[in-house]
Parts: C-alpha cells; sequence; structure tokens
C-alpha cells in the first residue's frame, strides 16, 4: 500500500476496517472498490456467493473479494462519513466522501437494505450509531430498572411504616385498657372497704369497747323512788 494513500487497514469493532491517516475533505474521492465482473446470465458466475458482492445492475456485479480491494475493508454505518458512487456504464464504483474526515476516523458507507437484512440484521449491526442507540436503551433500560425498585422500596417504606403505627396504636390502646382496668379495680376496692367500714360505724358487729358499755348501759332498770307510808306519818 503506497505511503500517499489518506488510508491504512487497521482494526475496528467489527474485525478489520479502513481509517483516514489524512483529512479527506467532503466530495473528495477515497478509494475504487473492484474485483472481477460477474454476469449473471452465467450461471459459473452467478453461483459465486460471498459478501463481497457489488451488484452494478441486473448483470454485471463486481467480486470485490480479491485482496488488492482495500475498499472491501470499508464496514458499513448506518450513519457513514462516505458513499459508493456507482457507475454502472463504466462498471465501477468509487467510494467517496460525504463529510470531512479526520485522521484516526473510520471511513464507512451504506451498504444498501438488501445487504443489511441479509448479513447484518440477523447478528446485529455492529455501527457506531446502532451501538449508540444499544447503549442508550440499556442505559434507559438500567435507570428504568433503578426507578422501579426505588418505587417497589419506597412502596415497602410505606406499608412498613403505616403497620408500625398501626401496632403503636394498638399498643397504646392495650396500655391505655389496662391502666382503665387497674383504675377501676382500684375503686372498686375502694368502694368495698368503704362498704365495710359503714358496718362497723352503724353499730351492727361492732366489737369496741364504747359499744359494749352502750349494750351495758342499756340493760340498767331504773325503778321509781319509795311513797312515804301515809298511816305511819299520821300516828305520829
Amino acid at each position: 500500500m503506497s505511503s500517499n494513500k489518506p488510508y491504512r487497514v487497521g482494526r475496528s469493532r467489527t474485525g478489520l476496517g479502513l481509517f483516514a491517516t489524512k483529512p479527506i475533505k467532503k466530495g473528495a474521492k477515497i478509494v475504487r472498490y473492484f474485483g472481477p465482473l460477474l454476469d449473471s446470465r452465467k450461471k459459473k458466475d452467478d453461483a459465486i456467493e460471498n459478501k463481497y458482492l457489488f451488484e452494478l445492475n441486473g448483470r454485471w456485479t463486481i467480486d470485490g473479494s480479491v485482496r488488492k480491494n482495500i475498499a472491501r475493508y470499508i464496514n458499513h454505518a448506518c450513519k457513514p462519513n462516505a458513499e459508493s458512487d456507482v457507475k454502472p456504464r463504466k462498471r465501477k464504483v468509487i467510494i467517496r466522501a460525504i463529510k470531512n474526515i479526520e485522521p484516526g476516523e473510520e471511513i464507512n458507507y451504506d451498504y444498501g437494505t438488501d445487504y443489511f437484512k441479509a448479513y447484518l440484521k440477523p447478528i446485529g449491526c455492529k455501527c457506531g450509531a446502532c451501538e449508540k442507540k444499544r447503549k442508550k436503551k440499556r442505559a434507559e433500560a438500567r435507570a428504568e430498572k433503578l426507578r422501579l425498585k426505588a418505587k417497589a422500596e419506597k412502596k415497602a417504606l410505606k406499608k412498613a411504616e403505616k403497620q408500625a403505627a398501626k401496632a403503636k396504636e394498638k399498643a397504646a390502646q392495650k396500655v391505655a385498657q389496662k391502666a382503665k382496668e387497674n383504675v377501676e379495680q382500684k375503686a372498686g376496692q375502694k368502694r368495698r372497704l368503704n362498704g365495710n367500714n359503714g358496718a362497723h360505724l352503724n353499730g351492727h358487729g361492732g366489737k369496741s369497747p364504747a359499744g359494749k358499755m352502750i349494750a351495758a348501759e342499756s340493760e340498767i332498770s331504773i325503778k321509781p323512788a319509795a311513797t312515804p307510808d301515809l298511816e305511819n306519818s299520821v300516828s305520829a
């Protein structure tokens, strides 16, 4: 490969690729896609199958599998920086830049719908644009997963707080009920105590000395004073 060429073959995410070594201006010719011409009218030519076939028209196809065809290393991109300039009458294809390409950038062009469906769609396109989309989708999926996780955690926390509040309220009610029962129990004991004290005070069953004195006094009989003997008084 001549050193004055503005490209080099190098490693890319899909294997080998073609990279710019010098600035390439928009519209500039980069490289020609070439190889043996295959005539679809001939069974021998029509039977050839490989991923480097470039169809010019319904009859002629370029077999770009030959190693001298440096353009075969240019990879597909859904948002490319180059394009294939097809000239069916001259039976040639030129790869041109459709953007300014800086040194180090990979050169790529769109292979077309038929090639995409046959070779790229089954395995997934690995161009920069598609990889960016997949990366974005993965990031969105992770963000959605985190959002749902946070939502579930928030819901679980709310439920736990609600259950804790109910348990606290139930415990408070239990304490209040216990306190009420204690108050009622003490009140009952006081009423019973007051009732017993009242029975002693009204004399029914009292055993105090005062009670005995009252009972003793109640047995004293008061007799009337003796009447003077009138007859003895007169005789005297």
